[in-house]
C-alpha cells in the first residue's frame, strides 16, 4: 500500500474474494453450486452443465439475454421467454439460500488473530465498500475488543426513531456512512417503507439464525445478483440506499488526491457500473489486488480490465487527470492472517 500513501483519501472497494480468502470452502461458486437447492426447478442443473460453468452471474446473465431475444425471432415464444426469466429468478434466490445455508453461524467461527489481521488492513481506509453479499465484514468491523484500533464504521443504520423497541435498525439516509453494501446483503433487507438491518443486539437472535428463520419465510435479502452490469444499475437505480451507495463510491473516486484500493475482484465487466466512478472520476491511483502468478488466466483479464479503466479515464478526462495503477500481491495484505 505504499504506492498510495501520499494520498489524502484511501478508499477500499471488497468483491467476493474478501471472503473467500478467509472460507474458500464455503463462498466460491462452486462450494454454493453444491450447496443450492434447485429441487423446485431440476432442470436448472442441466442449463449449468451446458453452459460448462458454476459461476451463477453468468448463466443469470446467459438466461436474461436469452429471455430478452426470444421474443425478437418469434412473439409467440413470449411463455418460454417468461419461463427463462423465471428460471433466471430461481438461481438468484437459490444463490441466496446457499450463502446463508453455508455461512458460518457465530462471530466465534472466526479467531480473534482473523480478526485483529482483518481490521489492521480495514483500518487503513476512509471509506469501506462491498459487493460480497455475507456479513463476515460487519462482523469484522464489530470486533473491537481484539485490538486497540480506533475504527468508527458508520453504515447509516439507526434505531427507528419512532419506535426504539423494534427488532431491527433502519437506514437512515441523512447520515454521512463510512460503509457500504453496494449489492445488498444478507442481514439488510427492502420492507418497501424503508430498509431495515438485522442485529444481534436488538433481539439477543444470531443474525444468521434471523436471516435463515427469513428466508423460510419466503422473506428475502435486498441483493443485487443480476447477470448484466445495466440489469444490476436497473435494480440500483430503485433502491434508495444502492443508489446513494453507488454515488458515495463515485465521490470518493472524484478527488484527483484520492486513492482507491480493490480486494477480491477481477474488475469484470458485468460489474462495470462500479467501475464506472474510476475511471469516469479523478482518484490519480488505483491498487488492484491479484491472487498468485500474474500470468494465471484470472490474473491475465484482471490486469486487462484495470488497463482498460486507464483508456476509459483518458478517453473521459484527458491528459489532465491520468489514472496510475499498481497491482500488488493480494496475500501480502494478510487480510485475515
Amino acid at each position: 500500500m505504499k504506492a498510495v500513501a501520499g494520498a489524502s483519501k484511501k478508499h477500499l472497494l471488497l468483491g467476493n474474494g474478501f471472503s473467500i480468502a478467509l472460507k474458500p470452502n464455503i463462498f466460491t461458486y462452486g462450494s454454493l453450486y453444491d450447496n443450492a437447492d434447485f429441487s423446485k426447478s431440476p432442470h436448472i442443473p442441466k442449463i449449468f452443465d451446458a453452459l460448462k460453468t458454476r459461476d451463477f452471474e453468468l448463466v443469470i446473465r446467459s438466461l436474461e439475454d436469452t429471455a430478452t431475444v426470444l421474443g425478437i425471432y418469434d412473439p409467440k415464444l413470449s411463455s418460454t421467454a417468461a419461463r427463462v426469466q423465471a428460471d433466471a429468478a430461481a438461481i438468484k434466490d437459490a444463490l441466496v439460500s446457499a450463502i446463508a445455508k453455508r455461512h458460518p453461524d457465530r462471530p466465534y467461527d472466526i479467531t480473534n488473530e482473523q480478526y485483529a489481521s482483518c481490521r489492521a488492513f480495514l483500518s487503513r481506509f476512509d471509506h469501506i465498500f462491498t459487493l460480497s453479499y455475507d456479513v463476515l465484514l460487519y462482523w469484522a468491523l464489530m470486533q473491537d475488543a481484539v485490538d486497540n484500533l480506533l475504527i468508527r464504521p458508520d453504515d447509516g443504520f439507526r434505531h427507528p426513531e419512532d419506535d426504539r423497541d423494534l427488532p431491527y435498525v433502519s437506514w437512515q439516509q441523512a447520515n454521512s456512512a463510512t460503509v457500504y453494501y453496494l449489492h445488498g446483503a444478507l442481514h439488510l433487507f427492502d420492507q418497501h417503507t424503508e430498509i431495515i438491518k438485522y442485529t444481534w443486539s436488538k433481539t439477543d437472535t444470531a443474525i444468521v439464525d434471523q436471516i435463515r428463520a427469513a428466508l423460510n419465510e419466503s422473506k428475502y435479502p435486498l441483493f443485487v445478483a443480476e447477470g448484466t452490469s445495466e440489469s444490476k444499475m436497473e435494480r440500483i437505480m430503485h433502491s434508495a440506499y444502492l443508489h446513494k451507495a453507488l454515488r458515495s463510491f463515485e465521490s470518493c473516486c472524484s478527488s484527483s488526491k484520492n486513492a482507491v484500493a480493490i480486494f477480491g475482484h477481477s474488475l469484470a465487466e458485468n460489474d462495470s457500473h462500479v467501475l464506472k466512478c474510476i475511471s469516469g472520476g479523478g482518484c490519480a491511483n488505483l491498487l488492484v489486488g491479484l491472487y498468485g502468478d500474474p500470468t494465471k488466466i484470472e490474473n491475465k483479464a484482471a490486469i486487462e480490465n484495470a488497463e482498460f479503466l486507464v483508456r476509459e479515464r483518458r478517453l473521459k478526462r484527458g491528459d489532465r487527470f491520468p489514472l496510475t495503477i499498481t497491482f500488488y500481491d493480494a496475500a501480502t495484505a494478510k487480510v485475515w492472517g
